[in-house]
């Protein structure tokens, strides 16, 4: 379609002289208004007044400038089939609307007073817009400043004209367009009413190789305005990424974002099954494999550090007995070195990523469950103190770190949880967990189970008998739960086993019963006063 009549009315100018100066190349007529219109003829491009299209001037303030029957029928008749009626009416066609709206996001941002938000809702632009868009078939839309460089070489590489592959996609632009921006006014005036709702927008829905199950067809979807999500992980090797695994990833992912260091995750069904943190990346790598090995089959292992060709030989992948080669089904990191994706790369199915975590911000999780929609914050807080509410000798700030990391694992675990976590020098790694568990104590059962194991595979029957190394490792460790002790069995239960201290959020009716036992036991017990429950 070729274009003779231009109408141009927007509330952000960027690019928009430039995009002008195009227009009058190709002797298209430009119509204007108000602000847009000051804009252009300020830089010297000749521009009609939109009063002698509407045939009425500009009033109240701005509020009426383009809403008329003249300009909406320009846009709206059908070229072809009411070209005789609009000839009878006077009716000159408009090809092109340029047209982003009063900014709204921008005003509700400053926090702007109630007054200013109601003279930022467009009437008149969206209008033109949607007229524009529903008659696609003749008419180009512009909604957005970073168009116009896409728009320009599309009449460049035609003389003037547009395509109907190009109007088609700026019509569905358009229409997101004015949806966003009538779901943040509606949004907005609904909590001015205390009456909270949330409209949010998705884009880009991408295909995932399939569901939890394969016989479930998935789809991802970007938050609209989003950026650093994963969505936009960069896929270096391997197969499709599947729905279970996006929520492995981010399991792993959040897990090892906001520690210190060089940290590694390995997840398992979205819980870090080990975990650990310190100078050397490959040393992290091999105790949180150590952390349940069993467990490491199959699993997603995220890093918060560039990922070297040292690390990733721990995988063995060229080992002449095939069953010696580690399986994994994702390696995650901000930067994959070339030897180390040279190296990764000798399996085939192996999904290789790239992802800087340190960019994500979430302020809010929401779950879909059934037809209702949870909103909550993002749990950011470790802790609100460190209480040490037991008659013992222990030095919080001696241990602060190895807590800090014990209460980003289990704020990472799924409830009910429990981890043991532990030091050596500045290396910190979680032992053992329980997770997703009814009754806490069998969570504390698992935990301590997975802890001994982990401690057996460092043990050296040529220093010491078993009962003695152990006795001298577990003294050391810090057992977390991320939720109070409802009785004193989990305590006890852990003193049967040689664990010294215990870190618990607190609030229970039965803490005084909990304490007793402890001091009764020799046990440090440590409140921090912040439950972590993920269900």
């Amino acid at each position: 379609m070729k274009i003779k009549r231009a109408l141009l009315s927007v509330s952000d100018k960027s690019g928009i002289v430039d995009l002008a100066k195009v227009l009058k190349y190709f002797d298209i007529e430009l119509i204007s208004t108000g602000g847009t219109k000051k804009a252009l003829t300020d830089a010297g491009i000749e521009v009609t007044d939109i009063s002698q299209v509407t045939k009425n001037p500009e009033a109240f303030g701005g509020r009426m400038k383009t809403i008329s029957f003249n300009v909406e029928s320009a846009l709206l008749f059908d070229r072809e089939r009411d070209s005789q009626e609009a000839q009878l009416l006077g009716i000159q066609p408009i090809d092109l609307v340029v047209c982003n709206l009063y900014p709204f996001d921008k005003v509700l941002a400053e926090s702007a007073d109630f007054d200013t938000l109601i003279e930022n809702i467009d009437i008149g632009g969206p209008t033109m817009v949607r007229a524009a868009a529903k008659n696609f078939k003749y008419v180009t839309v512009l909604t957005k400043p970073q168009d116009y460089e896409m728009f320009t070489k599309e009449i460049s590489a035609s003389g003037g004209s547009t395509t109907y592959e190009f109007r088609k996609r700026m019509m569905t632009a358009a229409f997101n367009h004015t949806a966003d921006y009538d779901a943040l006014i509606a949004q907005t005036m609904d909590s001015e009413s205390g009456n909270y709702s949330l409209r949010l927008a998705f884009e880009g829905g991408t295909i995932l190789r399939y569901g939890e199950n394969a016989h479930q067809n998935a789809l991802m979807y970007r938050m609209k305005g989003k950026q650093n999500t994963y969505f936009d992980m960069k896929i270096l090797h391997g197969k499709e990424i599947s729905y279970n695994n996006i929520l492995d990833i981010s399991g792993a992912v959040n897990a090892v974002r906001e520690l210190p260091g060089n940290a590694c995750a390995v997840v398992k069904h979205s819980n870090p099954c080990g975990l650990s943190s310190g100078i050397n990346q490959r040393k992290a790598l091999e105790q949180a494999w150590q952390g349940d090995p069993i467990s490491a089959f199959g699993s997603i292992i995220a890093f918060n550090t560039p990922l070297t060709r040292d690390t990733v030989e721990f995988f063995e992948l060229n080992h002449a007995n095939p069953a010696k080669r580690k399986f994994i089904e994702v390696v995650i990191a901000p930067r994959i070195e070339e030897d180390a994706l040279q190296y990764l790369q000798l399996n085939k199915n192996l999904r290789v990523i790239e992802f800087d975590m340190t960019k994500m911000t979430f302020d809010f999780d929401l779950r879909f469950v059934d037809g209702v929609l949870l909103q909550q914050d993002t749990d950011r807080m470790l802790y609100e103190k460190l209480e040490l509410v037991t008659i013992s000798e222990f030095s919080k700030d001696k241990n602060r770190p190895l807590i800090e990391f014990g209460l980003n694992v289990v704020k990472n675990i799924k409830s009910n949880a429990i981890c043991i976590v532990g030091q050596n020098d500045s290396n910190f790694y979680l032992l053992g967990m329980g997770a997703g568990q009814p009754n806490r104590l069998i969570s504390t059962e698992l935990a301590i189970s997975k802890a001994k194991a982990f401690i057996q595979a460092d043990f050296n029957e040529q220093l010491a008998d078993f009962e003695t190394f152990y006795a001298d490792k577990i003294k050391d460790v810090i057992l977390i739960s991320d939720a109070f002790f409802p009785f004193p069995d989990n305590v006890e239960l852990a003193a049967s086993q040689g664990i010294r201290t215990i870190v618990q959020p607190g609030g229970s009716i039965k803490d005084k019963a909990v304490i007793d036992t402890c001091n009764t036991l020799g046990i440090n017990m440590i409140f921090t006063g912040i439950r972590h429950f993920r269900h």
